[in-house]
């Protein structure tokens, strides 16, 4: 950005992050232009022009901490939106919201290119359709909720259920097989959180080919709020003028709308619905809409969203849900049972879960995987009064079936590994689709579930049922 020395002005007015600057009338910053705030101290805060408030004054929302501005500071129009570098130089890197390096290893090159953070979607007509899928070696997901390259897929689950860690394995599994880039967007993120992801990207030895972008919890809402345009310009450069695909990675996007609320409240706007600002949909849509394939290369967006008090009817999960290709839904009452990762069976889906796209077999062993365990939650309160035995023998077969596929579809993680002893596993599509084939077909009836529980194929689970097996013989002195 090259400053406009015909627009400046000054500050008139802070309130917390929101802040009014006077220009002369007539040469008004645009909206969503950046604006530069020299303060006292000598520091240089960039914010973004929300609003024109009369002929005079904008209204802007700062986008770093506004300690020590005062009115009567100078205020430089920047001559664009915030732009950011990109390319090569921020490969291994981690930037905050205006694209400064902060991990440590020096300011990034004065020469890397730079993009700006506001910009439009693809034309329709020239984005490409997401139809190859997006092998991620977690079961429950492979099967009954397939990710498309290019496409969007998002983790929908309340607190404590298990959504960043099941993006951090799929970094883990994806990050060795993938050969594109991988850009990583912490929206609202914890630092111990960040510090954990960079230590291991490191020594994954992915982070050479990842870019990450955080802007931390502590931070201004503003910074909140635009770290997600921020890491898709670094994403659009690469798959528009590198032809590469990106893996696009977001923790977390309900943070993202959390901080739209906040920034909606200090620009004086009424609020919406569950007190959520009313520019909900269209923000949300500004930042997905720019997700897409085109010619040749892809961003796929893999991104954890936050369920309040698990209510999945909540305005900002629905306008999330409204956008993504595949929904991986977490449950709480799974994870209270110890089945990791807590994906509900019933609750997820995928538009790619058709016989054209995945292959009749795929979709005829999900639709049969999802039937059986539905059927046997129909039965829970029955067997929860009554007990299993007074069921039909059909009944207690399918039961015991879909109690089966439940454990079968659990697995240990990677990224777990340090804290269970338990080395993680990761299993090929064909794999999960022979095993779920064998437990529907009967094949395991007499195993016991213990043997299905937390493995990777089903040949797993048969040699663990086999020492189980002797080593009840060598016990009872009776042939195994």
């Amino acid at each position: 950005m090259v400053a406009d020395p015909q627009i400046q002005g000054q500050v008139v007015a802070v309130r917390g992050a929101a802040l009014d600057c006077a220009f002369a009338s007539g040469s008004l910053p645009p909206l969503l232009d950046a604006i530069w705030i020299e303060t006292g101290d000598g520091r240089r805060v960039t914010a973004e022009v929300q609003a024109h408030i009369d002929d005079h004054v904008v209204r802007a929302v700062a986008l770093e901490a506004t300690t020590g501005m005062r009115r009567g500071d100078r205020a430089i129009h920047a001559g664009g939106p915030v732009t950011v570098p990109v390319g090569e130089a921020v490969l291994g890197r981690l930037i905050d919201v205006v694209g400064r390096a902060c991990d440590n290893a020096g300011p990034l090159p004065a020469d890397a290119p730079r993009r700006p953070i506001h910009r439009p979607p693809p034309n329709f007509s020239a984005q490409t359709a997401a139809t190859e899928l997006f092998v991620t070696g977690i079961k429950a997901i492979d099967l009954l909720a397939p990710l498309a390259q290019g496409g969007k897929a998002a983790m929908f689950g309340g607190a404590g259920v298990g959504k960043t860690v099941l993006v951090m394995e799929l970094i883990q599994a994806v990050a060795a097989s993938y050969q594109g880039i991988a850009v990583f967007a912490g929206v609202g993120e914890r630092s111990r959180e960040g510090h954990e992801m960079l230590l291991d990207m490191t020594k994954s030895g992915v982070l050479a080919r990842t870019s990450l972008v955080y802007g931390q919890m502590g931070e201004p809402p503003g910074a909140r709020w635009r770290v997600p345009m921020t890491a898709l310009a670094v994403a659009e450069y690469f798959r528009d003028e590198r032809g590469k695909n990106v893996l696009l990675l977001m923790d977390n996007i309900f943070r993202f709308v959390q901080a739209g609320a906040e920034v909606s409240g200090l620009l004086g706007r009424l609020p919406s619905r569950v007190g959520y600002q009313p520019t909900l949909a269209s923000e949300v849509a500004a930042l997905q809409e720019r997700i897409a394939s085109v010619g040749g290369a892809s961003v796929t967006a893999i991104e954890a969203v936050y369920v309040p008090a698990d209510d999945f009817t909540d305005p900002a999960v629905t306008a999330i849900a409204a956008h993504v290709d595949s929904m991986v839904v977490l449950s709480r009452g799974m994870a209270a049972e110890g089945m990791y990762p807590a994906i509900d069976p019933i609750a997820s889906s995928s538009v790619l879960l058709d016989p054209g796209v995945v292959g009749a077999m795929h979709a005829q062993v999900a639709t049969e995987t999802r039937r059986a365990i539905e059927h046997y939650r129909e039965l829970q309160d029955v067997i929860a009064l009554l007990g299993v035995e007074e069921l039909g023998a059909e009944d207690r077969r399918i039961v015991g079936r879909a109690r089966k596929l439940q454990r079968f579809l659990t697995q240990p993680f990677l990224v777990t590994e340090a804290f269970t002893g338990v080395p993680g596993r990761s299993v090929p599509l064909a794999d999960t689709l022979a095993g779920c084939k064998s437990i529907l077909g009967g094949a395991c009836d007499e195993w016991r579930e213990d043997s299905l529980y937390m493995i990777g194929s089903i040949e797993e689970a048969r040699a663990k049922e086999e020492a189980a097996r002797a080593l009840q013989a060598a016990r009872s002195g009776a042939p195994a």
